[in-house]
């Protein structure tokens, strides 16, 4: 439990992962019927871009700042940059909402989000933050099990979010372990799964156990800052999406080339490969 995301908050990992959260719940607002939505690891609901935490690693100014700051963006980006500005109404950057703040920004009366946070701090803070909101309940537990008290909805349609710091060694099993559980308990909802682009042969390990699993539909999007040819720096983030809603490659395919190319001139890169799908298909990728 030290891993604090004050420190991160912004950075190109946020943007990549707040960004295709828009594009998710988006499609999940297509349809008139409510939506349920799981944060496993919620961390806050919003960050102080101007608190000692974030000015000690400066990250929002290599991520959120340069999107913001790049005269065009492409359409996939239209409703996260509307978030962000709504919550900066004075203008500039100071306040950096969160995965919960982000989803809960795009929610219906209807729609209700489960938030779970095992840092007491944290959780003392979402329950300031969410007080009142009856869509949202905020539970102090781990979020590897959070899924046998919380899952399945009464709502067919939703999201789990799994963002976890990746802290311990046996971090993949348990995520592995807790995919199974989750895709059994509610085999219709968008699972996201956030991951570290580090060395390449765990990655290949990883993605390889959810081929061999089998299942719905997965998707494997990576965007990289750095090449990816060094285990012992981050180089990249990444997004496992399993039941991934229709055309969202395609979203990410325009998306993942301008945020290398504004965040990482002449060094980022990209991948998007189909884990599992109905017909085989080719990895995409560039840089």
């Amino acid at each position: 439990m030290n891993y604090r995301h004050a420190y991160h908050a912004g950075n190109f990992a946020d943007v990549m992962k707040h960004a295709v959260i828009t594009l998710v719940v988006d499609a999940l607002l297509r349809k008139d019927k409510p939506f349920f939505a799981l944060d496993t690891h919620a961390g806050l609901g919003a960050y102080d871009l101007e608190s000692v935490a974030a000015g000690k690693t400066g990250e929002y100014l290599g991520g959120i700042a340069k999107v913001l700051a790049a005269p065009v963006a492409p359409v996939q980006l239209a409703h996260y940059g509307e978030i962000i500005r709504r919550f900066n109404p004075e203008g500039g950057l100071r306040w950096y909402p969160g995965s919960p703040e982000i989803i809960r920004s795009m929610m219906r009366p209807d729609d209700r989000m489960a938030l779970v946070e095992l840092h007491p701090e944290d959780v003392g803070e979402l329950r300031r933050c969410f007080a009142g909101d009856g869509r949202v309940g905020v539970h102090h537990m781990d979020g590897y099990v959070a899924a046998k008290g919380l899952l399945p909805p009464v709502e067919r349609r939703g999201l789990v979010l799994i963002d976890p710091p990746f802290e311990v060694k046996d971090e993949m099993d348990r995520l592995l372990a807790s995919l199974r559980r989750i895709r059994r308990l509610w085999p219709t909802g968008v699972v996201m799964v956030w991951y570290p682009v580090k060395g390449r042969e765990p990655l290949r390990r990883f993605h390889q156990a959810i081929r061999d699993e089998g299942g719905p539909k997965a998707l494997a999007a990576e965007l990289l800052i750095h090449p990816d040819d060094d285990p012992f720096r981050l180089n990249g983030s990444g997004l496992l999406i399993i039941n991934p809603p229709w055309r969202l490659d395609e979203d990410l395919a325009a998306l993942l080339p301008w945020l290398a190319e504004v965040l990482a001139p002449d060094r980022g890169g990209w991948r998007l490969d189909w884990l599992i799908e109905e017909e085989a298909g080719e990895a995409k990728a560039k840089g």
